[in-house]
């Protein structure tokens, strides 16, 4: 357990300039102690399966302290969940991540992220995330589907669908605005500023095509 805290706050040294000591990231950073609490769960959750008529009581128990830890700290994450090393949530509150979720290394997400299921089944019913991706604040990543290593997801982006590796996803539902190094759209590095806007966009061209129309109608009826 001392190893897994050593590693989770060299973590946060590496990803966020805004630490100043490993006692500020063990008592004030919420994604930290989520972490932390959710490698000792899954542990338990797992070995459970071997102990026959235990299992039960030591999966409540597991549950049970995975809803303490969410009461803490505002992150709710199931105790069967899968997290890589790197792990990273940023502030955190409102962070939910489902039962079958599974998680590769390297991974940034932000506060008001859900990692979520589409379906009632006792099935694969939540994502599968590669290594080194980012997720902004506010993303909501649902479904059996699967997203590619160096992704990247702007913020309040839905996505529904596969996401291939090294592309950059932002709107709802989620588009792939750039893939490859390539530019598809108006983004780079979640500048969320020059995020295509498709609603407005759309609105536009309707209101042109309703311009010409109307000029069309005028001059029909003169």
């Amino acid at each position: 357990m001392f190893k897994t805290i050593q590693r989770e706050i060299k973590n946060v040294y590496r990803k966020d300039p805004a630490c100043n000591s490993s006692l500020e990231i063990l008592f004030c950073y919420p994604g930290v102690q989520a972490i932390i609490a959710h490698r000792f769960l899954h542990w338990w959750w797992d070995k459970s399966a071997k102990l026959g008529p235990l299992k039960n009581p030591i999966r409540f128990s597991t549950r049970f302290t995975a809803y303490i830890v969410r009461s803490i700290t505002g992150i709710e994450i199931h105790p069967a969940a899968k997290l890589g090393a790197q792990f990273f949530i940023d502030h955190g509150m409102g962070v939910v991540i489902g039962e079958t979720a599974v998680v590769g290394d390297n991974v940034t997400i932000y506060q008001g992220v859900t990692l979520g299921g589409t379906s009632t089944k006792k099935e694969k019913r939540h994502p599968t995330l590669g290594s080194n991706i980012v997720i902004g604040a506010g993303a909501q990543v649902l479904g059996n589907i699967t997203v590619g290593n160096y992704v990247q997801i702007g913020a309040n982006s839905v996505v529904v669908r596969d996401v291939p590796p090294y592309s950059t996803v932002v709107g709802i539902p989620g588009r792939i605005v750039k893939m490859n190094g390539k530019t598809i759209a108006a983004i780079d590095n979640l500048e969320h500023n020059k995020t295509p806007d498709w609603v407005g966009e759309s609105i536009q061209d309707i209101q042109k095509r309703l311009e010409e129309l109307e000029e069309l109608r005028n001059r029909t009826t003169c």
